[in-house]
């Protein structure tokens, strides 16, 4: 997976529509997982949550609107982006999916296009950086389509790694991330890099954050990892 690639988790049982998602998905720059059933999407979210969930209703061994329910009533996955996609198009099915937890109802068949629009409006809300946004935190400003970061309106040069760091620390300021979490978000999940180079890009980017004589805004959390406040 490409660092900072947003990822999402495609569950859809017919292998044909599928793969049309999935090729789309990918051709708009997103890093796709697939499942076909429920019990393997729970498994897959288990491994490594994606940043959007795109669920069937109709699925083979766990419902779709299950599988919802379960993602919604656990902690480390209650924030995760579920669109529903379903045959059933009647409000009460809309009403029920929606009550579920699903951020988003998109009835068959649809538009792909439009699919794609829904998948980008629920990353601006969760992983702004993907889509062009400007991060703001107290005095640090990051913008992700120029590649610049400001703190007190003086600019600070960022290595590619250093800059992927402090993004993910700008998207959920206050939350704290454990190394491997990092080594996820920053250096992607199909490459191997010892938890220590975390801490050693930490130290460089304090540095550079603290290069004007500023306050480290970086806060380390004993046992537990990093968090940016």
């Amino acid at each position: 997976m490409t660092p900072q690639q947003p990822s999402v988790l495609l569950v859809e049982d017919e292998p044909a529509q599928r793969e049309v998602l999935a090729y789309n998905l990918e051709a708009d720059g997103f890093a796709v997982t697939s499942a076909g059933n429920g019990e393997e999407a729970l498994m897959l979210v288990e491994e490594a949550a994606p940043d959007v969930i795109l669920l069937d209703w109709m699925l083979p061994n766990v419902s779709g609107i299950e599988v919802c329910r379960r993602l919604k009533t656990r902690p480390e996955t209650r924030n995760v982006p579920i669109i529903m996609i379903s045959a059933r198009s009647e409000e009460v099915d809309r009403v029920r999916g929606l009550e579920t937890g699903a951020d988003d109802y998109v009835i068959k068949p649809y538009s792909v296009i439009e699919l794609m629009a829904r998948v980008r409006a629920q990353l601006r809300r969760t992983r702004p950086s993907t889509v062009g946004q400007r991060l703001e935190y107290q005095d640090i400003v990051l913008d992700s389509e120029t590649h610049r970061v400001t703190r007190n309106g003086k600019e600070l040069k960022l290595g590619p790694t250093e800059f992927r760091l402090l993004t993910t620390f700008m998207e959920k300021p206050g939350r704290v991330w454990s190394r491997e979490q990092l080594l996820d978000r920053v250096w992607g999940r199909d490459i191997y890099v010892d938890t220590r180079t975390v801490d050693v890009h930490i130290g460089r980017l304090r540095k550079t954050l603290c290069a004007h004589g500023d306050k480290d805004p970086l806060r380390t959390v004993r046992g537990a990892g990093y968090s940016l406040g």
